[in-house]
């Protein structure tokens, strides 16, 4: 039987940015189940969560099912579950490596779109909200496959949105920059590793800890994914945070050679 609460599916839950949204999302009023792959620590949650793997078509139809049959409708679907890989080289990072990322950061929200959009299509109403980043539109030099993930989910939302938006659902896709969560315990470490990058893979990883550790929470992101899951007219893409705002800005409006400049300057590599 279909309840009249709003329901949320939230991927990716057990922590982080993920389980900030989930929380801000019942803390709203909505019924939520969220998911997490290895499952989590016991604990006090305002949410539901079940086992979900992204990575496989039986997971995310099992997991899908099972929402429908407790609450007989899915409302909103956050896809945030994802992971990257430590600072490196790109070509320190195997196929089957690059592969595996794909495989969780985009091809997780693809699977997880599939799963849902049918059952909003037949209701004739539906938010997608796909968590990305400012990697989607900036370059990130030594985390090329994750930045190259996060152009691919960009993409994607927008194009869906226009193939939606005549049946009712919208995508949004929000976009933070550096916030602190535990995401880096979940880096994967380059698989081929090489001497040529030692030295400025280690600087690098150092720099980003140092920016993270003075980065705003996960609850900036929340806030910003319940904007757009009650706006009456959601934007395509969300800015989460003063920073990612600036560094829209910044990529809109500067000159290309000054956007260069400042990455690499930020990151205190060679010019």
């Amino acid at each position: 039987m279909k309840s009249k609460t709003k329901t949320a599916l939230v991927t990716g839950a057990s922590s982080g940015i993920g389980e900030a949204t989930a929380e801000r999302l019942a803390k709203a009023g909505y019924k939520v189940y969220g998911t997490s792959r290895r499952g989590a620590p016991a604990g006090k949650r305002s949410f539901d969560l079940l086992p979900l793997d992204v990575t496989s078509d039986a997971s995310v139809d099992t997991a899908v099912r099972e929402m429908l049959r407790l609450e007989g409708h899915i409302d909103l679907l956050v896809n945030n579950a994802g992971f990257g890989v430590a600072p490196a080289g790109a070509e320190e990072s195997s196929l089957e490596q690059a592969r595996a990322i794909f495989d969780t950061n985009f091809f997780g929200i693809v699977r997880m779109t599939r799963a849902v959009v049918p059952h909003m299509r037949r209701e004739g109403s539906g938010r997608i909200i796909n968590i990305g980043s400012v990697l989607g539109f900036l370059p990130m030099p030594y985390m090329a496959l994750y930045t190259a993930t996060k152009h691919a989910v960009a993409g994607y939302s927008e194009s869906l949105d226009h193939e939606l938006r005549t049946m009712g659902i919208r995508v949004s896709v929000i976009e933070p920059a550096y916030i602190k969560t535990p995401f880096d315990a979940n880096f994967m470490e380059p698989d081929v590793p090489l001497d040529e990058y030692r030295e400025v893979r280690t600087a690098l990883a150092k720099r980003v800890r140092e920016v993270v550790e003075g980065a705003d929470g996960p609850e900036v992101v929340a806030e910003t994914v319940l904007q757009a899951a009650i706006a009456a007219r959601p934007k395509l893409r969300y800015a989460a945070g003063g920073l990612a705002g600036r560094m829209r800005l910044l990529r809109r409006f500067a000159p290309a050679g000054l956007v260069d400049a400042g990455i690499r300057k930020d990151l205190r590599l060679q010019t």
